[in-house]
């Protein structure tokens, strides 16, 4: 699953429209549905935002598998 699918998948599942992701994160349905789509690449700022609107992690949106041996210090 491509990661503009689990951005929908993960609205859907919250039960969430469009328009109140938009409200939230000040921008329009239309920008939401872009993301959705993936015909519009988002920045990191905005994947942070939508990350914590929906309260799930970066790496749960990209697809990237648990338990990944990140460099930690």
């Amino acid at each position: 699953m491509e990661y503009y699918e689990k951005l929908k998948a993960t609205r859907e599942d919250q039960n969430k429209t469009q328009q109140e992701v938009a409200d939230a994160l000040k921008t329009t349905r239309q920008q939401i549905g872009k993301y959705e789509t993936g015909s519009q690449i988002m920045t990191i700022g905005r994947l942070k935002e939508l990350c914590q609107f929906y309260n799930v992690s970066a790496d749960y949106i990209l697809g990237l598998p648990k338990g990944l041996d990140w460099p930690r210090e």
